[in-house]
């Protein structure tokens, strides 16, 4: 069975409930552009795909709409100072995230953030909540080329780790970290919280759903990091799930 020399986290979804932060934003977007206002459920799911989407997303009104480029520009503008200040005005730690980490951390588990959220608000979000003092260091969407689904930062996580990239496990709440994760050849487990930008949770291939981060740190202590998966976990729609009463 596989063993895990390492984690990585999703940030926003995963670690942070941030939903408020930035769905205010999104309004604040979209009222600056003479634009209609929208549900607060619509704009969340605009949510997944980092700053430059989402800001396509909320001019468009569409998941694969693209705007003209300089209505974008105003809006990313826009965007990058309405975020600056409402980063972390609501965000807070989903139920046995602290926990959790703590577990983690005393236990000397090597972690690391890969989000889709530029550099420099992943920082400031991780500061501003105390999260920071838990991780190795974090990789942002706008720090190398490529953006999660695709596997680059990821790999790049294993490599200012030190492992090899099929010895770390990421954990996640979308399609984007299963499928960076899958491309990577790491073992991928799912929360069932968080913005899947409308994709029902059984309906991403994972290697398990855990009910909690605290849980999924129990589960790892209990067995230790570097031995055999648990029994119990399971991909969407194969066994039960990892804190569940199944």
């Amino acid at each position: 069975m596989a063993s895990f020399e390492a984690l990585l986290f999703d940030l926003d979804g995963t670690l942070l409930d941030t939903a408020k932060d930035l769905v205010q934003s999104g309004h604040a977007v979209r009222e600056a552009m003479a634009l209609a206002p929208l549900s607060d459920a619509r704009v969340l799911s605009f949510v997944g795909k980092g700053a430059e989407r989402f800001v396509h997303r909320l001019l468009t009104d569409d998941l694969d709409g693209d705007a003209k480029p300089d209505v974008h520009a105003q809006g990313m503008n826009c965007f990058d100072s309405v975020y600056e200040q409402y980063n972390g005005c609501w965000a807070k730690p989903f139920e046995g995230v602290i926990e959790g980490l703590e577990r983690l951390h005393v236990a000397n588990v090597p972690m690391a953030v890969v989000t889709n959220k530029a550099q420099s608000f992943t920082e400031a979000l991780l500061e501003r909540s105390n999260l920071n003092q838990y991780f190795r260091f974090a990789i942002g969407g706008d720090a190398i080329a490529h953006k999660k689904p695709h596997p680059q930062p990821l790999l790049e996580a294993a490599r200012r780790l030190g492992v090899s990239a099929t010895s770390v496990w990421m954990l996640g709440d979308s399609a984007n970290d299963a499928q960076a994760a899958r491309a990577a050849g790491m073992r991928v487990y799912l929360l069932p919280y968080g913005y899947r930008e409308g994709v029902a949770l059984e309906h991403i291939p994972c290697d398990g759903i855990v009910q909690s981060i605290d849980a999924f740190a129990q589960w790892t202590l209990q067995s230790s990091y570097r031995s055999k998966a648990p029994h119990g976990v399971g991909g969407a729609g194969t066994n039960p799930a990892l804190g569940s009463d199944a």
